[in-house]
């Protein structure tokens, strides 16, 4: 059961290639642009905005979730210049009840017990240039460092190779795959593969990504 928690409000979460900021209004022209950078780029399988209303909406939904709690969206930025790349968010904010008579878990720092990480898309130019990997080395970092989730899941559409081979070698496990699980993208109904990091696999997760940073650095 998901619920609102005031402790996931906005943060910037910054590295050496990325600068993860809080999505605002003012993002709005550098995410159009990043959109349409290649005009040949095709997200078939991602619900990306593709033109000025799309995004106006797009960005009003994804402002609204965050205000209620239920979301924590940024803009992807490239640490150099600033310039926007993408987008990514926390979704899902799960606030578990423990059943009557039960021993809970110790409370997490942040009140909730399982954040989502999705809702991401990069400009061409920003894809498989470890732009993505240092921004979910940071997120997974805050989400069980700094909150103390006890699960992060990454989901995507089952048809989706690419991001599933991505979250893949982000060291998530495939959990299963849910059929006719949400709408998609291109229409009609998808099956989800979903998949999870376990805090007590942090550790492994984050020296894997690490050492996935430092090989690219070191080219």
């Amino acid at each position: 059961m998901s619920a609102p928690a005031a402790s996931a409000g906005p943060v910037v979460l910054a590295g050496r290639l990325v600068r993860l900021e809080p999505l605002e209004a003012r993002h709005a022209e550098g995410l159009l642009a990043a959109l349409t950078v290649d005009p040949d780029e095709a997200f078939p399988f991602i619900a990306v905005p593709r033109d000025r209303e799309a995004l106006e909406r797009w960005l009003a939904e994804a402002l609204a979730l965050a205000a209620e709690g239920r979301a924590v969206p940024f803009a992807t930025c490239a640490a150099a210049d600033g310039r926007v790349l993408g987008s990514t968010r926390f979704g899902n904010l799960e606030h578990w009840a423990w059943p009557a008579g039960a021993s809970p878990a110790p409370p997490t720092p942040c009140g909730f017990d399982a954040a989502e990480i999705g809702w991401t898309w990069l400009s061409r130019p920003a894809q498989r240039s470890g732009v993505n990997v240092e921004a979910k080395l940071l997120m997974l970092r805050h989400a069980f460092e700094t909150w103390g989730v006890r699960r992060v899941t990454l989901k995507t559409d089952a048809r989706n190779e690419r991001s599933r081979d991505a979250i893949v070698r982000l060291g998530a496990t495939l959990d299963g795959v849910l059929r006719a699980h949400l709408p998609a993208a291109d229409g009609g109904v998808r099956d989800s593969a979903v998949f999870s990091i376990l805090a007590a696999e942090w550790p492994a997760v984050q020296s894997r990504l690490q050492a996935r940073l430092q090989a690219r650095a070191a080219r």
